[in-house]
Formats: structure tokens, C-alpha cells, sequence
């Protein structure tokens, strides 16, 4: 196991350069110019060459990488284009909200989609089975910022349960802090949850399908018991799997549902930063992410050990 993770930790590098490497090219090949946000539109075209200049944006495409991976072998992300703060620094101010965000997201995912998914399995074919799929299939098809709409209408205009934006820090209280990302994580994790609850469902109705639950039902074993304790437990690796897998939909969703909301993390300085074309910003979130995915995936790998003895590394 030691030696698997060594070599999954020494895989991620060449990763990690891919993505580097897509990162620097895909910003630097898409229309737009950072300097002619800075100077405006009335500046003349020698205003824009200096600050061209100054940005460094004038010199090859290699040397401008090469300078980059230089610096950021020594930890250094390099500087904002439009604020000049470090880009270490700037996430390291919006990264609580967002995985604060995304941790409350997961959980209510994994909960709701998971009892969800034992359910309809247990009531196969039934009427419960079918509204639960229902629900699924709508939470499926919806996009996550219409459903932010619907529960900003409903549970913050109409009903004045939740806040409708803004974020409260943890260290202004924890039920604070929960309160005002409740109604983000809901909208988040609508996708999220027909995700698990479809795969939880599938896997599920395999598993009872075999013999050891007709054991297990045949010794007088509660079907909760069977459902829960066995069933789901030997249905895990599917259901970790698709867990690991929807960490990139949590991603992908903070950035709209933040700005839905007006939550300062870095899916709002994600936009902002693409707004202006600021480059090394872009390039450091998406390193981030790219990191947190890898990982992410990584420790999936080594859970599937902990479910299923029978694989080994």
C-alpha cells in the first residue's frame, strides 16, 4: 500500500505539468488583451506597448513560461496583472468560503443521495421509487443556478428563512457561518445528489440480487440491517467512485453558484480575474484545483481497499 501511494504521489507530477502547461497555453492563445484593460479604451497605442512592456506580455510565448515554472518551482505564483498583490496571497483570502462551501455541499450530496438511492432501491418498482427517480431526473436536468433562483425566491424572499447573500466567516460562529452557505450548498449539491442517488440505486438493486442477503433475510436480519449494513457497504466502490468523480461538478458549480449569491471565493475571483484577462490569477486557481482533484481521486483509490478487501495494490 506505502509503495502504491509513493508511486500515485510520483504520478501526479507529470499531472500536475500537464495541466501547467494547458493552463499557460489556453490563456495565452484565447482573444484579449490584459493591457488594454489595464489602460482603458481611450489610451493610445504606445500607453499599451509600455504596459505590454512593464506586464512582460511582449516576450515569446517560451520565455514567458519558462520564467513562470521558475518562479512557481519556488512557490511564487507570480504578481496580478490588475492589482500587482501576490496570487498566493489573493487566494489565500477567498479559499475558506469555497471550501467551506464545497465541504457543506459534499455532505448534504452524500446524505440525501445516498438515503435517497437505498430507498428507491428498496422500493423498487413502487410508487416511492418512481417520485424519488422523478426527483432525480429533475435535479439532473436542472442547472444549478436555476435551482439557486428557485431557493432564493422561495426559502429567502418568500419565506425569510436563509439569507439570500453574502457570506459570515466561521469565526463569526459556526451556525453564522452554516446559515448564510445552507442555500448555496442546496442549489451545489442538486446536481451532486442525483449523481449518487442514480448510482446508490444501481448498485444497490445488484447487490440484493445475491446470495448473501437472501442469508441475511433468511437469519431474521432487520431490513435495515440488510440495506445499510450489507448491502450498502458491498455496494461502496461504485458509489465512492461517483463521489470522487463530482468533486470536478463542485468545482465547476462554486463558480456560478458564488456569484449567484455574491460569496467572495475564488469562483468570484475566478470570474473577475477571466473578466480582465488576468492571467496569473486564472493560472493559480486552476493549479488549485487541479491539485484537489488529484488528490481527491488518490484517496478514492485507497478507500476502495478499505470496502472491498479483495482489492490490493
Amino acid at each position: 500500500m506505502t509503495s502504491y501511494i509513493l508511486k500515485r504521489l510520483l504520478s501526479t507530477i507529470p499531472v500536475m505539468a500537464m495541466i501547467a502547461i494547458f493552463a499557460f497555453a489556453v490563456l495565452r492563445l484565447a482573444p484579449g488583451d490584459p493591457a488594454l484593460m489595464i489602460a482603458g479604451e481611450d489610451a493610445s497605442a504606445d500607453q499599451i506597448a509600455a504596459i505590454r512592456h512593464d506586464l512582460g506580455l511582449d516576450q515569446p510565448f517560451i520565455p514567458q513560461f519558462m520564467s513562470w515554472v521558475g518562479n512557481l518551482l519556488h512557490g511564487d505564483l507570480g504578481l496580478s496583472l490588475y492589482t500587482r498583490q501576490p496570487v498566493a496571497e489573493m487566494i489565500g483570502q477567498r479559499i475558506a468560503p469555497t471550501f467551506t462551501l464545497m465541504l457543506l455541499t459534499l455532505v448534504i450530496a452524500v446524505v440525501f443521495g445516498i438515503v435517497l438511492g437505498v430507498i428507491s432501491a428498496w422500493r423498487q418498482n413502487k410508487v416511492t421509487d418512481q417520485l424519488i427517480m422523478l426527483v432525480m431526473v429533475l435535479l439532473f436536468s436542472i442547472p444549478n443556478f436555476v435551482v439557486a433562483y428557485i431557493l432564493t425566491w422561495f426559502l429567502g424572499l418568500k419565506l425569510g428563512w436563509l439569507p439570500v447573500q453574502g457570506y459570515t466567516p466561521l469565526g463569526d460562529g459556526l451556525w453564522a457561518s452554516m446559515r448564510s452557505l445552507l442555500m448555496p450548498a442546496m442549489a451545489l449539491a442538486s446536481v451532486y445528489i442525483a449523481l449518487i442517488g442514480r448510482i446508490t440505486r444501481s448498485a444497490i438493486l445488484e447487490n440484493l440480487r445475491l446470495d448473501f442477503v437472501r442469508t441475511a433475510r433468511a437469519k431474521g436480519v432487520s431490513e435495515g440491517m440488510v440495506l445499510f449494513r450489507h448491502t450498502l457497504k458491498n455496494a461502496a466502490v461504485p458509489i465512492v467512485t461517483i463521489i470522487g468523480s463530482g468533486v470536478g461538478v463542485l468545482m465547476s458549480g462554486s463558480v456560478v453558484t458564488e456569484n449567484v449569491f455574491a460569496i467572495p471565493g475564488l469562483g468570484r475571483l475566478t470570474v473577475d480575474a477571466v473578466l480582465r484577462h488576468d492571467y496569473p490569477v486564472i493560472q493559480g486557481v486552476i493549479l488549485l484545483f487541479g491539485a484537489l482533484y488529484v488528490l481527491v481521486n488518490l484517496a478514492v483509490d485507497i478507500a476502495y481497499t478499505f470496502f472491498d478487501p479483495r482489492i490490493k495494490y
